[in-house]
């Protein structure tokens, strides 16, 4: 009787340790989200010839979306200033 009984409290603290490790992994993961990349991100992540500036065929998502709201002074690259202010994109709700 005792067996079964230690077996049943070893499986239910496992259980319980499991769960609560699963659930930390998952808020770290929620705190590890941030903002809006920052230009010097973008450029790192999309400026494919490397020349310091964003053009449309580089962009992907909003930015290319909206590129031409973006390129205020129309020369054709979203530039630091432009990308500063910007109109920020519409969030997406969830499964609505």
């Amino acid at each position: 009787m005792k067996s079964n009984r230690l077996k049943a409290v070893v499986l239910v603290f496992g259980v319980a340790l499991f769960m609560s490790s699963n659930v930390i992994a998952q808020s770290n993961d929620r705190q590890e989200r941030k903002g809006p990349p920052t230009f010097a991100e973008l450029l790192k992540e999309m400026d494919a010839n490397e020349d310091g500036k964003l053009a449309k065929d580089e962009l992907k998502g909003p930015l290319k979306d909206d590129f031409a709201k973006i390129d205020t002074d129309e020369d054709g690259f979203i530039s630091e200033e432009e990308f500063k202010n910007a109109p920020k994109p519409e969030r997406k709700g969830r499964g609505n």
